[in-house]
């Protein structure tokens, strides 16, 4: 594609092959930097081919096989803020810092603030539950507790760091749900830590209301207020 293209810039800068070269969006003609013509005109041509030619067909295309045969390891850390209401057990997130790197990835913001949800989720709410006769309680959303807006925090705080893969062209790492895997720690170690001063040194997930509840009830948590 890109021979094909230069040929066709060629001809509409009315220059020599040879003497047409590529840049950032197009090419230009070499040693007259005002001389350039971006991709858009050149697909333009491509497509309207009068009078070209048989070797500059219609279109443009071109594919390309890519095979990287060694993994490129993203990694990232968050921190979470918590407060532990000492009457009701319920546990409201105040603040989440997440920073990731991915390499030179670009418009991965959605995917991470996508990828804390599903992990507050699985840290606060989600849990499948069956009867005593085995059937599952939790087979729809009606039952089952899933993340809202007003579960996440309001203080939400992204950033990154950027390593390049220096396995692709891209310098590009996997991302993935990231914030899956990382908001289910910080958020039972920030809970952990509020409740420390009781004795509490582990809580299973998802920390729902009852079971911090109880956890208060059994370590002597009796006083009102937030942690």
């Amino acid at each position: 594609m890109s021979a094909k293209g230069r040929r066709l810039a060629a001809r509409l800068l009315e220059a020599s092959v040879d003497d047409v070269e590529p840049i950032r969006g197009g090419f230009r003609v070499r040693g007259v930097p005002e001389r350039i013509i971006g991709w858009d005109r050149i697909g333009e041509l491509a497509h309207r081919p009068m009078g070209l030619p048989p070797e500059e067909t219609p279109g443009l295309e071109a594919t390309v096989f890519f095979r990287q045969d060694h993994p490129a390891f993203s990694f990232g850390a968050g921190i979470a803020v918590v407060t532990v209401d000492r009457d009701t057990g319920q546990v409201r997130l105040e603040k989440i810092v997440a920073v990731d790197d991915c390499g030179n990835a670009m418009l991965v913001e959605g995917q991470v603030v996508g990828g804390l949800a599903q992990g507050i989720g699985q840290a606060l709410l989600e849990h499948v539950r069956y009867g005593e006769d085995g059937q599952l309680l939790t087979g729809t959303f009606l039952d089952y507790a899933i993340p809202r807006a007003d579960d996440m925090p309001l203080d939400l705080v992204l950033d990154r760091t950027v390593t390049p893969s220096p396995l692709n062209p891209l310098g590009a790492k996997g991302i993935g749900e990231g914030g899956a895997c990382m908001a289910p720690p910080a958020i039972v170690g920030a809970v952990v830590d509020a409740l420390s001063s009781f004795g509490v040194r582990h809580a299973d997930m998802p920390l729902t209301s009852e079971r911090i509840w109880r956890v208060l009830r059994a370590n002597g948590a009796y006083r009102a207020g937030s942690l």
